[in-house]
C-alpha cells in the first residue's frame, strides 16, 4: 500500500511541474520574450529555463520569484495555471 501511494504522488508532482512549466512558457512568450532573453533578464543559463519550462527540475520558490518579477506578476498569478488545464 505504501508503494502504491508514493508512486501516485510521485506522477502527481511530475505532472505538476509540467503544468507549472508550460504556464511559464505561456507567460513568457505572451509577453513576446525569447527563451535565451528571459534566462538572461532571470540570471538564469538558457539550459535551466529550458528544464523548468519542460517540467525536468523542481526550482525553488527563490527562482519562482525572480521568474514572477521578470513577467511583472505575483507568485500567486505564477502558480494560478489550474483553473486553464
Amino acid at each position: 500500500m505504501q508503494v502504491q501511494i508514493t508512486i501516485a504522488f510521485v506522477m502527481d508532482k511530475k505532472a505538476y511541474l509540467q503544468k507549472l512549466g508550460q504556464h511559464i512558457a505561456c507567460l513568457r512568450i505572451s509577453k513576446g520574450i525569447s527563451q535565451a532573453e528571459f534566462a538572461r533578464c532571470c540570471d538564469k543559463d538558457p539550459q535551466s529555463l529550458n528544464r523548468l519550462e519542460k517540467g525536468r527540475i523542481n526550482p525553488s520558490i527563490i527562482y519562482l520569484q525572480q521568474i514572477a518579477d521578470e513577467l511583472n506578476i505575483s507568485l500567486k498569478e505564477l502558480f494560478d495555471f489550474k483553473k486553464n488545464s
